[in-house]
């Protein structure tokens, strides 16, 4: 099993155009061979020191069976829509992928 950690900086004040585009495609990639969980996340207040909040700024967590798995979800026809749908609100992704330790 896999873990990714997915951060999306999205252009400001379009983090909700975002989460709408993202949410509509979420069934799909759940419904994927290999997708054990898969959510965004955002920012929670918690006065936690060093916490750093950004509105602009969505988690995308994700758990796979394999990086296989991963591949294939990242060239499926439903992500290739997803991707032309959010290029317009989205500035910049950073991807980790993760395994126990």
């Amino acid at each position: 099993m896999i873990y990714v950690i997915a951060s999306v900086h999205v252009t400001p004040g379009k983090r909700a155009e975002f989460l709408g585009i993202f949410n509509a495609n979420l069934p799909e990639v759940r419904a994927e061979k290999g997708c054990i969980e898969y959510f965004p996340a955002v920012d929670a207040a918690a006065d936690i020191p060093p916490q750093v909040l950004d509105e602009d700024e969505v988690t995308i967590l994700e758990r796979w069976e394999s990086v296989e798995a991963l591949l294939a979800h990242l060239s499926a026809p439903h992500m290739l829509a997803y991707r032309e749908k959010v290029a317009d609100v989205v500035e910049s992704v950073s991807i980790k992928v993760l395994r126990e330790a």
